[in-house]
């Protein structure tokens, strides 16, 4: 069983590997930590494990980790945690949460309102944050996007855009998100994405018609900022609804260009790992051995 997922494991294409972060607990998915720890666990004991990144929880939700740790068979929990109150408790709860069998792989830092990306980027250099683990920034819409790009490319921390949620106008349509990876890609500053990824293709939510973006529009439209288009080239790339184009488009890139697309564009947080890597199947971009509803994964 552990020789068949390994082969499967290895199949997994360059471009999705730790591409999708387990954000179970946030909507829509809104699954318990309860429920959320040990269906980690068996994502990253599939056979599609390449695919996942760390379990993303808030800050909150970590003072109720030692209550369900250690988890079956003693494995180490990957964890990314979110501050979407600003850095403020970034060193009390790193505290805590290192103290237990998980490894911290990134934070994720929301800017208050009315700070400044000075005052942003001086608080986490307070934090003293180990180098180990990424701290992404998730950049305001609003006037200060400029600054907080412009300090983060001075610095190690890392961007990380909105791309929905669960009111139509938390949603950045194809031109501000254009804007935003022109930017960060210009800068030189790596970003994840977060909220209303569901898909793979950009598309319209037949339940709330909410236009939602594509991770594999997102992906393109990075490499094509970094091969020098500019915000009018990305966003066609990021309206592009036509699922087996962007899949043709995806398989065609070189190594190289999948290495630098993927150091730029880091991962996305979904609130269902199966969701993405069925579409994906369903695509012809993974195969079907590492399809979820496999009896090999349970």
């Amino acid at each position: 069983m552990d020789l068949v997922r390994a082969r499967a494991a290895a199949v997994i294409p360059a471009f999705a590997r730790g591409l999708c972060d387990d954000a179970a607990i946030f909507p829509p998915g809104s699954s318990p930590l309860a429920d959320a720890v040990p269906a980690h666990v068996r994502h990253r004991h599939a056979p599609y494990a390449e695919l996942v990144g760390p379990l993303v929880i808030s800050a909150t939700a970590s003072r109720a980790l030692p209550d369900l740790l250690p988890v079956e068979g003693g494995h180490r929990l990957d964890l990314a945690v979110t501050f979407p109150e600003g850095p403020a408790t970034v060193p009390a709860v790193m505290e805590a949460v290192t103290a237990l069998p998980v490894d911290v792989r990134a934070l994720e830092v929301a800017v208050p309102e009315g700070v400044t990306a000075v005052e942003l980027v001086g608080a986490l250099d307070a934090a003293g944050v180990d180098d180990t683990v990424e701290v992404f920034v998730e950049v305001p819409r609003d006037a200060r996007r400029a600054d907080v790009i412009a300090a983060l490319a001075t610095t190690r921390y890392l961007a990380k855009f909105r791309t929905g949620g669960v009111r139509a106008e938390l949603y950045p349509d194809e031109v501000e998100l254009a804007a935003a990876i022109t930017a960060v890609v210009g800068a030189g500053v790596p970003y994840k994405a977060t909220a209303g990824l569901h898909h793979a293709v950009r598309n319209t939510d037949p339940d709330t018609g909410f236009e939602q973006h594509g991770f594999l529009n997102l992906l393109l439209a990075t490499d094509a900022a970094l091969r020098g288009a500019d915000e009018s080239d990305l966003v066609p790339i990021l309206a592009d609804r036509d699922g087996s184009a962007l899949a043709e488009r995806v398989t065609a890139l070189t190594d190289d260009r999948v290495a630098a697309t993927r150091a730029t564009f880091r991962s996305f947080g979904t609130c269902s790992v199966d969701e993405p890597l069925t579409e994906m199947i369903d695509l012809g971009l993974v195969p079907n051995a590492v399809s979820p509803t496999d009896e090999r994964t349970v």
